[in-house]
């Protein structure tokens, strides 16, 4: 099981896009959920932040091992999340990964994980 918080910069004037993006996610949670299967994705969360002058996005994420990579997903739903990805993710900053320190998960839910 991989647990994961990156932080990625939103290019610069792309805020209104990122709106659309993360109301797009929400307003399609259902197909969202079900892309989360392929690939053994538990939980994701995306998280905002303004931090002196930039924007930037987080995912949290805890994801299990040997599942499918978004970028090879078919589904149109990731085709679209990628599209946006593109388009408001900024390529010259490097994601910084950051580290975990502590795993807080009860053992029947970490067991239901590894059984899925």
């Amino acid at each position: 099981m991989n647990v994961e918080l990156t932080r990625f910069r939103v290019k610069k004037n792309k805020t209104q896009k990122v709106d659309e993006w993360l109301a797009f996610l929400n307003d399609h949670l259902l197909d969202v959920l079900v892309t989360l299967e392929g690939e053994k994705m538990y939980v994701e969360t995306i998280f905002r932040e303004t931090l002196d002058g930039e924007e930037y996005l987080y995912w949290y994420s805890i994801q299990g091992t040997g599942g499918q990579q978004v970028e090879d997903s078919d589904h149109w739903i990731d085709k679209k999340h990628l599209q946006y990805w593109e388009e408001c993710i900024d390529p010259d900053f490097s994601p910084v990964d950051l580290s975990t320190e502590v795993v807080m998960i009860p053992h029947k839910i970490k067991e239901s994980m590894n059984n899925s």
